[in-house]
């Protein structure tokens, strides 16, 4: 490692565009995705915004750590699936799954009444043709301009990238599974 000097004679620079609602994605085959929205929705929540997460491929039932820090805290979290598709009985079924809860999360953005709204694992239905993007795209256009949304999941399609604001690529350098460690309580779920 190299030893490097802290930039303290950097100019500030302060931005003089408009404050709005932002679209931002978490992409990648990198760990820390969802995690990365959940830390967001804490940010927002402890600013006292109204938060709203949706889970396209958890049960409704799914008591993972954060759903139980959500519950805690008052912030809404629903599972909107049936769990992991390559465990699915009726892939049909989990199709439309995904296609009542876009519906839910489509009325949630457009109401204006959460400041962040969390699409967690929104890719997946939409790669799997589950969701047709040209919709999912115009709903997200057509938010009001105080909702900001948050995407995440691996292989993010290049047109919702193309509109998002920021977009941050989460790449693996190496994880645990690759030495043969399992998932583990507190940190996969």
């Amino acid at each position: 490692m190299q030893v490097e000097q802290p930039p303290v004679d950097r100019v500030r620079q302060v931005q003089e565009g408009e404050r709005r609602g932002l679209l931002l994605i978490n992409t990648g085959n990198g760990k820390g995705k969802s995690t990365s929205a959940f830390g967001l929705a804490l940010r927002a929540h402890g600013r006292g915004k109204a938060v709203k997460i949706f889970q396209f491929l958890k049960v409704p039932s799914a008591r993972f750590g954060e759903h139980r820090t959500f519950d805690t805290l008052g912030v809404p979290i629903e599972g909107l699936g049936d769990g992991f598709t390559w465990k699915s009985k009726d892939i049909e079924h989990s199709a439309e799954l995904a296609r009542q809860g876009w519906s839910k999360a489509r009325e949630a953005i457009l109401s204006g009444d959460y400041f962040l709204v969390v699409l967690d694992e929104l890719t997946y239905p939409l790669i799997y043709g589950w969701l047709p993007l040209e919709e999912v795209m115009r709903d997200l256009q057509a938010r009001p301009a105080h909702v900001h949304v948050m995407v995440t999941g691996r292989r993010c399609p290049q047109e919702l990238i193309d509109i998002a604001d920021t977009v941050t690529d989460m790449q693996l350098v190496k994880h645990a599974y690759q030495a043969g460690i399992p998932a583990q309580r507190g940190i996969e779920d």
